[in-house]
């Protein structure tokens, strides 16, 4: 019995390594604990993942764009991968990837294909291979029908692993850089900013890594709360498939500023906005965090010429948002935006105009008052524009989580990203790595203060020798907490095309409580 009951305790601590959950809870000591036995908990032990999963949506239906993927693991001390980490391609719904989907001919030779994307990707061909850590892989395509992508990491690759699809649009309704972080299956996501507007085409990619169907609801929030749709309930994402929703469908009346709510019903997806206006461009919007009372909202650019926050509250009381920008040297009060209110149930939105003024910074929200005086949780996300008249672009930065240990962005180029570091509370030291480029050099790590209430904007290292992109990680050393968000900035013809990424942990660990066995069930009977 004694055996038993330890091989449990093992087999616990593997599976917390490979599904990133705990299975176990460790006891809490200390007076308080209800019958404790007065010595404190011990933390639990922190072990890297064993598995990792990512989704990559549809890139684009331009037939005048091209995309380029990056993959990365920061290098560890895991030992050699056995497999490598393969992103392979989602079913597509029946009748295409979207409705305006083109025939996927290429603009300039009319073959559809760019680098290794002659034909269409093959269902157990992977479209990008990452075979060892701390040296980034790269793949591109201009095909306009290129695929979802579905991808696992096991063993030394799964901790960080990260990959990025940026995507240029030369021309047409959504022109533009769009840059978005795959993400890992969930079972909700947020996305405050959303717009169902005439000019806007938002879409909502929900991809279904499973080998069974997955159902969400779609809900809309907006100035009224609850946008009514039957269309968006019980939505069925096939087994390992896409589906592109265009979200004006799931209404009859057209609305700026929406919050958008994925909730699965049943399984688990990978769910991103791409959103794509006829005047200012437009991006990904990648999901915000969980609902909050105090939020951070990281890498407005220096040069920006328009901020709109968009903000939800999703419980039945009503929250008052204390609005602070954190810039070079400690945070203030917008003039004549100090303040926000949102309604239970309901989205706010407001224009902050040329915000940062010449100074790059990040936006601090608090939720304030609120019944309990504690003030009510929050999501937020913010609307950036950049250029002016014709030449203007558009990006979206959500509300992001703090770095717990280590955050990654990938596809990093010579010259062309800006790390933005903000810490809303004490003063934080971090450590920023360059990987080897895709094409060789070298890493180069160096190390930033950032002060206290403030934002730090930078030209990150670039690896030594370094040839192609290459990844950023960003490792909390010391201090308080610290956000990240990275843009990548490719003008183009005079437009400032532009993409921000937010750098959440990558969750590349996971806790595992120290196991107590049952002495009882050593008794003998």
């Amino acid at each position: 019995m004694k055996r038993t009951t330890l091989s449990l305790f093992a087999v616990t601590a593997a599976l917390a390594a490979v599904t990133g959950v705990a299975a176990l809870t460790a006891p809490s000591g200390g007076s308080g604990s209800g019958g404790g036995t007065g010595t404190a908990a011990k933390q639990p032990a922190r072990l890297p993942v064993q598995r990792s999963a990512l989704l990559c949506p549809v890139p684009t239906s331009s037939d005048v764009a091209e995309t380029t993927y990056t993959a990365f693991t920061p290098a560890g001390s895991g030992g050699a991968a056995r497999t490598p980490a393969d992103l392979l391609p989602a079913a597509a719904p029946a009748g295409g990837t979207r409705p305006d989907a083109k025939d996927g001919k290429d603009s300039k030779d009319g073959k559809g294909s760019k680098k290794k994307t002659d034909e269409k990707a093959a269902p157990d061909k992977p479209v990008l291979s990452l075979k060892e850590p701390g040296r980034p892989v790269t793949a591109g395509t201009d095909r306009s029908d290129a695929p979802a992508l579905i991808g696992t990491a096991d063993g030394p690759l799964a901790p960080g692993w990260t990959v990025q699809q940026t995507t240029t649009v030369s021309a047409g309704s959504g022109r533009g850089l769009h840059g978005l972080s795959c993400t890992a299956p969930d079972t909700s996501f947020w996305f405050p900013g959303v717009s169902t507007a005439k000019s806007r085409q938002d879409y909502v990619h929900l991809t279904n890594p499973d080998s069974s169907a997955a159902v969400v609801d779609l809900e809309l929030y907006g100035a009224d709360g609850r946008v009514q749709s039957a269309t968006g309930e019980g939505v069925t994402v096939p087994p390992r498939s896409t589906l592109p929703v265009l979200l004006s469908t799931l209404t009859s009346a057209p609305a700026d500023d929406l919050t958008l709510h994925v909730a699965a019903r049943s399984g688990r997806v990978g769910a991103a906005v791409q959103a794509a206006d006829e005047k200012t461009g437009g991006d990904w919007l990648p999901s915000a965090g969980e609902p909050a009372k105090s939020l951070v909202l990281p890498g407005i650019p220096a040069d920006a010429t328009s901020v709109r926050l968009v903000a939800f509250a999703p419980g039945p009381d009503d929250a008052d948002l204390k609005v602070r920008l954190a810039g070079a040297s400690g945070s203030i009060s917008p003039a004549g935006h100090e303040s926000l209110h949102v309604k239970g149930g309901m989205t706010a939105a407001v224009d902050l105009g040329d915000l940062t003024r010449g100074e790059a910074g990040s936006l601090l929200l608090t939720s304030q008052g609120g019944d309990a005086g504690g003030g009510s949780p929050v999501t937020a996300a913010l609307r950036v524009t950049r250029g002016k008249d014709d030449k203007q672009e558009t990006a979206f930065i959500p509300a992001t989580p703090a770095i717990e240990v280590r955050g990654t962005a990938a596809d990093n180029r010579d010259r062309s990203s800006t790390l933005y570091l903000t810490a809303p509370g004490k003063e934080a030291q971090v450590k920023v790595t360059a990987s080897a480029g895709s094409d060789g050099g070298t890493p180069v790590t160096k190390t930033y203060t950032v002060k206290a209430g403030a934002t730090l904007a930078v030209e990150p290292p670039q690896p030594a020798g370094g040839k192609g992109g290459y990844a950023l990680t960003v490792e909390k050393v010391s201090g308080g907490e610290v956000h990240a968000a990275r843009m990548l900035a490719l003008p183009k013809d005079g437009v400032p095309m532009f993409t921000i990424q937010p750098i959440p942990d990558d969750r590349s660990t996971v806790a595992v409580p120290e196991a107590r066995p049952d002495l009882s069930l050593l008794t003998r009977r």
